[in-house]
């Protein structure tokens, strides 16, 4: 055999076997992606039932609908009151947004019995007391965010 066709299939396979390990790196990139993502979605969730107010609160106050309605028990009446908040948010003049973005949350009140929380917070940039009750379903703290609407 002349030396040009030994080079020739040692390329070959030396291509079949990069191939190979290539289609193996990108599954095992693949799988760690999949399982990182599961990872972090469980490290985002809240820990307790503080967390879960203070995340709640944070994405209404920054616009983050969509984040702030999956911590909120599902029913239809939250899911009706959350959208009303959401559209008069996006309504709001964009100064207005700013203000609530750069707003702080400030907790006044907790008071837990059992299952269920209660808290009284305002944010700075309304400085006006709000209540919001939590309630713990299959260990995951959720708000029960008509209780806000509600006169107590």
């Amino acid at each position: 055999m002349s030396p040009s066709l030994q080079t020739v299939s040692l390329l070959n396979l030396s291509f079949a076997a990069m191939k190979k390990l290539l289609i193996g790196f990108f599954s095992l990139i693949f799988f760690w992606a999949c399982n990182n993502s599961d990872q972090q979605t469980v490290s985002n969730q809240p820990e307790n039932d503080l967390d879960a107010a203070r995340t709640f609160i944070r994405n209404a106050l920054d616009g983050k609908f969509e984040h702030a309605k999956q911590l909120m028990l599902k029913d239809s009446t939250n899911d009706e009151m959350m959208d009303v908040v959401e559209r008069s948010y996006e309504r709001s003049p964009e100064s207005e947004r700013v203000a609530y973005r750069g707003a702080s949350i400030q907790i006044h009140n907790t008071q837990t019995i059992g299952d269920t929380t209660l808290v009284t917070y305002s944010n700075s940039y309304k400085n006006q007391n709000q209540n919001l009750k939590l309630v713990k379903v299959n260990g995951q703290w959720l708000v029960d965010f008509k209780y806000t609407f509600q006169k107590h």
